[in-house]
């Protein structure tokens, strides 16, 4: 027998030959996917834990926020604060010094809840009655068009667009 013949297709011995080839090219391949897998793994695993660490950054600053959020408010208010103790610490001021300094820090106090976005509500009369602005304590007769703001008992209050507190008013009533 020739041993040097080549092994007829189809034959164990060519095709144990010809798998070698492609064993090889799958093996690089898995090992290519194997190290691709690691890499998505990994570029995963540091987005979540950004993401984590982000969550946890705005959980902070929500917390700070809420703890916080009145500091400027009681900032602004610190002058009224002052003004205060300073007249209790005067007890031989006269009536008319102390009227000049109830005067001067009602305007302090109103200073400071203008600069905190806290914005009164004092509708003129004849202005439109509003109920998401106005509170009718009575309704009274009057020479206005009804349905209008008389006088205004006590005023209201808004903070940023929001009724912190209605104003109190007299509302003229429908003529008869």
């Amino acid at each position: 027998m020739n041993n040097d013949k080549p092994e007829p297709m189809g034959s164990p011995a060519a095709d144990a030959g010809a798998s070698i080839q492609p064993e090889s090219t799958a093996d690089a391949q898995l090992s290519e996917l194997q190290t691709e897998v690691m890499t998505l793994r990994d570029a995963f695993l540091r987005a979540k834990a950004e993401g984590e660490n982000i969550r946890r950054r705005a959980d902070e600053d929500i917390s700070k926020a809420r703890k916080y959020a009145v500091e400027s408010f009681a900032e602004n208010l610190l002058p009224v604060m002052d003004s205060l103790q300073a007249a209790i610490a005067r007890p031989d001021a006269n009536t008319a010094q102390v009227l000049e300094g109830v005067h001067a820090t009602l305007r302090q106090l109103s200073s400071a809840l203008e600069r905190s976005k806290v914005i009164e509500i004092a509708p003129p009369p004849g202005t439109r009655f509003d109920p998401h602005q106005h509170q009718a304590i009575s309704v009274v007769p009057a020479e206005q068009e009804a349905q209008t703001v008389v006088a205004v008992l006590q005023k209201g209050y808004l903070i940023a667009d929001r009724v912190l507190r209605p104003a109190l008013v007299t509302v003229a009533a429908p003529k008869s």
